[in-house]
């Protein structure tokens, strides 16, 4: 790969630059695969990501040398970006592609909010403030990566299609508990959204039963995990409908990797099922990474 990151970088920036016009931003995440094995300044955690307990990853939905993540508030904005970016670099190819979007998209003290397809509102579990998104998944200097990526992010994207004609066979209450919150986000112990439950206080799950998926997740909310999740809602019809789970981490292994073990046998998993995603590595602001890699 040594021979090929200069001109495959020097085709990347390009691209982002003529699609990050107008209404689109633009944020780029390189795959385990973008580095060769021996490359000293490939970040220490990024590898290609499993496959986990009930997963069923497709090839043609995972993995890849370099993630693009376009936003625009215009679909048409959106299409113009993704045919610009794939212009200038011809002999790149799209290996798998999302829409996605976030209904009911808003902001509430502090926190960005929206309504997945279960009919849940979700985004109450990211931090307040700037500070702590820093602390959960910005690296930082003296945590063994490489000086061009400090600043940077792990990102891990995760494609779940949801059973949403099973789910729906459900009860309002029996969805609640597999969850562990209301619909619009109170706790079921009746502790208000924004403060956060005791769930010590609840040993044996009458409120909040012990496998619902709040409570593996993060079975102490006064210590959340050390990640921070930015997901959207995705339908292309047919019932292939669900979330395009997105999480940025300092660590994979003590962020998502750590949660996604804990929620091993939740009640939920009947109803979900991950197809497609990948772990990236997000480049710190600026341009001075890309100079860091052409040397290499």
């Amino acid at each position: 790969m040594r021979s090929r990151l200069p001109v495959a970088l020097r085709q990347l920036m390009k691209g982002l630059g003529q699609a990050g016009a107008g209404r689109v931003s633009v944020s780029v995440g390189l795959g385990s695969s973008f580095f060769s094995e021996a490359n000293t300044l490939r970040p220490r955690h990024l590898k290609r990501m499993p496959s986990f307990s009930g997963d069923l990853l497709g090839e043609s939905q995972a993995h890849g040398d370099v993630l693009v993540y376009l936003e625009s508030d215009s679909a048409a904005d959106l299409e113009d970006a993704a045919r610009s970016l794939l212009s200038v670099a011809p002999n790149w190819r799209q290996r798998w592609r999302i829409d996605g979007f976030r209904k009911e998209n808003r902001m509430q003290d502090g926190k960005w909010l929206a309504r997945n397809p279960f009919h849940f509102t979700e985004g109450f579990g990211n931090p307040d403030t700037d500070r702590e998104v820093v602390d959960r998944a910005v690296i930082g200097p003296g945590q063994g990566e490489p000086a061009w990526a400090e600043g940077g992010s792990y990102q891990v994207i995760r494609i779940v299609q949801f059973a949403t004609d099973l789910w729906d066979r459900d009860s309002v209450d029996k969805q609640e508990r597999i969850i562990g919150r209301r619909r619009e986000g109170r706790w079921l112990d009746g502790t208000p959204e924004e403060e956060q439950p005791n769930f010590a206080a609840d040993p044996h799950g009458k409120a909040t039963p012990l496998d619902s998926h709040v409570r593996l997740a993060a079975p102490d909310r006064r210590n959340p995990p050390p990640m921070v999740r930015r997901s959207y809602s995705y339908d292309r019809g047919d019932g292939d409908s669900g979330l395009i789970f997105s999480c940025f981490q300092r660590d994979l292994v003590q962020g998502f990797e750590a949660v996604q073990q804990r929620l091993e046998g939740e009640s939920l998993a009947k109803y979900v099922l991950t197809t497609g995603g990948g772990y990236f590595f997000v480049p710190p602001p600026g341009d001075g990474w890309t100079e860091a890699l052409l040397r290499s």
